[in-house]
């Protein structure tokens, strides 16, 4: 089960339990999963009882009684706790291995992982100042708006609906992949710094992390090509890290395109780099070692962590480079 499956099952949960008059609740349209936190336990967790308890009249611990006892009888789920002031902690089917799965749905949708219809059927208009940033941003966000759906379209004139805060100068001589990032990372009220420091290849670079984080992928697998081996999805030690942040990219899609916000998008991508970076000097054998399973299912993990940094800068107009 992979989270985006766990997340449609909690909904399913409390979907029945409305069916059923037990909650008088409008079913939301998401709902989050993410690893439990202080004092959780199993292997996910979801506040959606916490965000029901309001509007369903009812103590949140209640609501979360409720829906636990529908959500543990889903395919693939051995156990549902709750603990706290309402947080649902789940325990998967050990038979069911959740990178397995989402390594398998990212390797299946390619490019396209994440994109969802929020948007469906909906025209947004972005009218625009005639602004560097600001034509930059309506870019992106008619991207975004297309991977849920919707279609965008950018004009100019009053009343504006897109004005993040103007760059303070010219970005243009950073070049085209800095420049964007530059305009694109911090969210629209806060002010673009148009630095050379966007161009140092070091750690304190989030683009270059980014940027790196993909190229590094990339030569792994051609590395590994040249071992004999391809990559196989499989269960990864110590994956849980980097499958919350790839799991969630679906989400940061929905929310960067119902917000006109691709900030989340760029910084959202670095949290994605910095948690499959760890990983990648266990990805090839190392001195007489030969390629196992363990090898092809790390090299499958980083190999769909790379192509959600891919997609997520290309929906920023910015390159995803082979080499770096």
């Amino acid at each position: 089960m992979t989270p985006v499956e766990l997340s449609r099952a909690v909904l399913g949960a409390v979907r029945r339990a409305v069916d059923d008059g037990e909650l008088c609740v409008t079913v939301p349209d998401r709902v989050v999963v993410s690893e439990p936190g202080p004092g959780g336990c199993g292997d996910f967790a979801t506040t959606v009882a916490l965000q029901l308890a309001r509007p369903a009249g009812q103590p949140a611990r209640r609501v979360a009684e409720i829906v636990r006892v529908r959500l543990a009888e889903a395919h693939g789920i051995r156990d549902v706790v709750v603990t706290g002031p309402g947080f649902l902690n789940i325990s998967l089917d050990r038979r069911v291995d959740p990178v397995v799965g989402l390594v398998r749905e990212i390797r299946r949708a390619g490019a396209r992982y994440g994109h969802g219809d929020a948007l469906a059927g909906q025209v947004v208009v972005l009218r625009v100042p005639y602004e560097v940033r600001a034509e930059v941003v309506a870019d992106a966000v008619v991207r975004l708006v297309g991977t849920q759906g919707g279609r965008a379209a950018v004009e100019h004139g009053e009343p504006v609906t897109l004005r993040p805060v103007p760059a303070p100068e010219d970005p243009a001589p950073l070049g085209p992949d800095a420049a964007r990032w530059a305009l694109l990372h911090p969210a629209a009220h806060d002010r673009p710094r148009i630095t050379a420091d966007h161009l140092v290849q070091r750690e304190a670079n989030p683009l270059f992390r980014v940027r790196y984080a993909h190229a590094r992928v990339r030569a792994l697998g051609r590395n590994a090509a040249r071992l004999g081996f391809d990559a196989e999805p499989g269960p990864v030690d110590d994956a849980r890290g980097l499958l919350t942040p790839l799991a969630d990219h679906p989400r940061i899609l929905s929310a960067a395109a119902t917000h006109r916000a691709p900030d989340r998008v760029a910084r959202h991508l670095v949290t994605v780099a910095d948690a499959v970076l760890p990983l990648l000097p266990r990805v090839l054998p190392v001195g007489e070692e030969k390629p196992s399973a363990a090898h092809r299912a790390r090299l499958a993990l980083a190999e769909a962590a790379g192509t959600v940094l891919a997609g997520g800068l290309s929906l920023l107009g910015i390159d995803a480079p082979e080499h770096l």
